[in-house]
């Protein structure tokens, strides 16, 4: 099967689609029809840079690149991060913390799955790699959004009862517990949601892409139950450990309740 190759007006008149749904929320007064056309030519601007460096990546093959590459798209995520937090934490904090649960929970995830488990030759080729690390980091960044923001959120909003449990004689852990499991299952739902709907309810867009692309089915099948996999569980651990690092945040030394650190 050959791809068929697409051209710039077929991409216009999808285009065209956006700009009907852009068109109908005037009457309404939604107030996002900027948005959608701003998002939409953000869309092409983006992924056509990306296309671009990934040609370059495809032809120079160095892993120098790749690092800057993904050292590049983690800054990125790490904003996206802290643009969505409500109340975000003070200081170097305000970066730092998805920073590091997303180095060690996509980064390592992507890792693993290179060298121990599709094994390229050489286990940082860029065709693998770069797209791998891109859905990690897509993905792991919503959970860590969502989970950090449910926490800080939720500590704001308990704080007499986090206080109360501290003056009972229970540790900071243990104030907190509640807020901080409701804030993981929060950022774990969406993977949760997307592997229990997966071929059900919608086909996975890496799948649907290597279909098209003339990829066997069963083939294009295994891949995409290996990046659900991989991809939940880089939520799951970068979720963990955000929420983790944010609770502990959350109290000094001597385990007093510090919403001053949030801004």
């Amino acid at each position: 099967m050959n791809l068929i190759e697409l051209d710039p007006i077929q991409l216009g008149l999808a285009a065209a689609l956006v700009v009907v749904v852009a068109l109908l929320g005037l009457p309404l007064r939604l107030g996002l029809t900027a948005q959608l056309v701003i998002a939409g030519v953000r869309t092409v601007l983006q992924l056509l840079l990306v296309g671009l460096v990934l040609e370059f990546l495809f032809r120079s093959e160095n892993a120098a690149w790749i690092g800057l590459v993904a050292t590049i798209m983690l800054g990125v995520a790490v904003r996206e991060v802290t643009a969505r937090q409500s109340r975000p934490f003070l200081g170097h904090w305000r970066f730092a913390l998805g920073g590091i649960a997303m180095f060690l929970s996509s980064f390592t995830v992507a890792l693993i799955a290179l060298a121990a488990i599709v094994r390229p030759e050489p286990w940082y080729d860029v065709r693998y790699a770069i797209p791998l690390l891109g859905m990690l980091l897509g993905n792991t960044m919503n959970g860590v959004a969502i989970g950090l923001d449910r926490l800080t959120t939720d500590a704001h909003a308990q704080r007499e009862t986090i206080e109360a449990r501290l003056c009972l004689g229970e540790t900071a852990s243990e104030a907190i517990g509640d807020v901080r499991r409701a804030a993981i299952r929060s950022g774990l739902i969406p993977a949760i949601n997307a592997m229990a709907a997966a071929g059900v309810v919608s086909l996975p867009g890496m799948m649907t892409g290597q279909i098209l692309a003339g990829t066997p089915p069963v083939e294009a099948v295994k891949y995409q139950i290996l990046i659900m996999f991989l991809i939940t569980a880089g939520v799951g651990f970068g979720t963990f450990s955000a929420v983790w690092l944010g609770a502990r945040r959350l109290f000094d030394r001597r385990e007093r309740l510090r919403l001053d650190r949030l801004s």
